[in-house]
């Protein structure tokens, strides 16, 4: 039964004045589900898609779905099962490219039946590659892990279970889950966890066209609509850590303007190609040298060809926590690295020391700039406060320590 049909076409001022619209759909009492489709020309543009009940937020897919299900019981991935409550529900739209000329629309919301899909089959449990035997402080230790990832609840390829056994293979301790604008992923890594011997972090990629931002924590939904300075605000209240995502990627680097700025940033994203190139460096000064600087491979799909850990984040950690609580502690602490990958040089941070492991040949390079030679596979230096990095002879980056 059709509940709602919306017809139009979106033109550049309708984007200008409202960058998220709202339909509204009216919803019976007694309905089982509702099954939304969006329909326009993709060659085109890129409409968003999203759902609001009258309680709040069901689920957002941005440009990955042009449709979707919510029932009791289940829902498509990205939107949030439960029941349907009787009153005014919204299709949220995000306008992300409107041509001049405008884009026709339509949009239908249809009562269904609440039958659920087949369940996903479990992928076996990889064996995992032994950990790496670092240098840590007396009762800490350093896990390797990748703070980006995405599944099937927005625009990856993979379920929960498939990527936690895919970090299980690649020897990660921990891997960040974060999905774009939902939290629908949240409820299924604690068993996944469990299952392929990671440690998965509850995140949501809080995402704008000006800028996306990775929330930490299992904090709730954090509305992407808002000004940033509200994304801050909302995550450290509810006790998570929010980080600048990419600043410098393509088409979505930051943008955002903030009053206050957060402590984290995803300096070494894959798009840092060519790691002679100074500006994730530059940048990082300019915002704030004593930001505390992540890394993220933000895989998506292993069509793309690029592993997860690549880059990887080193964290000096206390004993396992649940959920990776002890991973986000060691986060907000500082006490974090970022190498090339899981078994490349790393440069870590042990008490008054600098470690260079795995590293011989390369230069240290200091705040100042002044080069030191790293000789061995296991190297010592004096620690002064702020950035370092490791650089091979023509000036490429393999490890970064705050």
């Amino acid at each position: 039964m059709a509940l709602a049909v919306h017809r139009g076409r979106f033109t550049v001022d309708d984007r200008a004045a409202q960058l998220y619209p709202l339909l509204p759909v009216e919803v019976p009492a007694g309905t089982d589900a509702l099954t939304v489709r969006l329909d326009f020309d993709r060659t085109d543009g890129v409409l968003d898609l999203g759902c609001f009940g009258p309680t709040g937020f069901r689920g957002w897919s941005g440009g990955a779905r042009e449709t979707f299900t919510v029932a009791a019981g289940w829902a498509t991935p990205g939107y949030l099962p439960g029941p349907l409550e009787p009153g005014t529900w919204h299709v949220c739209l995000g306008l992300h490219r409107v041509p001049a000329d405008g884009l026709p629309y339509e949009v239908v919301v249809d009562a269904v039946p609440a039958t659920p899909p087949e369940p996903p089959v479990a992928p076996p449990v990889p064996a995992r590659p032994p950990q790496r035997a670092l240098p840590a402080e007396p009762g800490l230790r350093w896990l390797a892990g990748d703070l980006h990832s995405h599944t099937v609840h927005s625009d990856g390829a993979l379920t929960v279970d498939e990527l936690a056994c895919r970090a299980a293979a690649a020897g990660l301790d921990f891997l960040a889950v974060t999905d774009h604008n939902t939290v629908s992923h949240h409820p299924e890594l604690p068993a996944a966890a469990r299952r392929a011997g990671v440690a998965l972090l509850a995140g949501q990629e809080v995402t704008r066209d000006t800028g996306h931002a990775n929330a930490f924590g299992d904090i709730g939904w954090i509305d992407f609509r808002a000004p940033a300075d509200d994304w801050l605000a909302e995550t450290e209240r509810r006790g998570g850590l929010l980080s600048v995502n990419h600043p410098l990627a393509s088409d979505y680097a930051w943008r955002q303007p903030m009053t206050r700025r957060p402590r984290f940033a995803e300096v070494w994203h894959w798009t840092w190609l060519d790691r002679r190139w100074g500006g994730p460096l530059a940048w990082w000064l300019a915002w704030d040298p004593a930001l505390v600087p992540l890394g993220g491979s933000d895989f998506h799909s292993p069509a793309q060809g690029r592993p997860l850990g690549g880059p990887t984040t080193w964290v000096q950690c206390g004993d396992d926590g649940d959920g990776g609580a002890h991973v986000l502690a060691g986060i907000a602490a500082g006490r974090v690295a970022i190498s090339a990958g899981r078994d490349a040089p790393v440069l870590l941070r042990v008490g008054d020391e600098l470690v260079a492991v795995d590293a011989d040949g390369t230069y240290l390079v200091d705040p100042d700039g002044a080069r030191r030679v790293v000789l061995g596979d296991r190297r010592s230096f004096p620690a002064r406060p702020g950035p370092h990095r490791l650089e091979t002879p023509d000036n490429a980056v393999v490890a970064l320590t705050a």
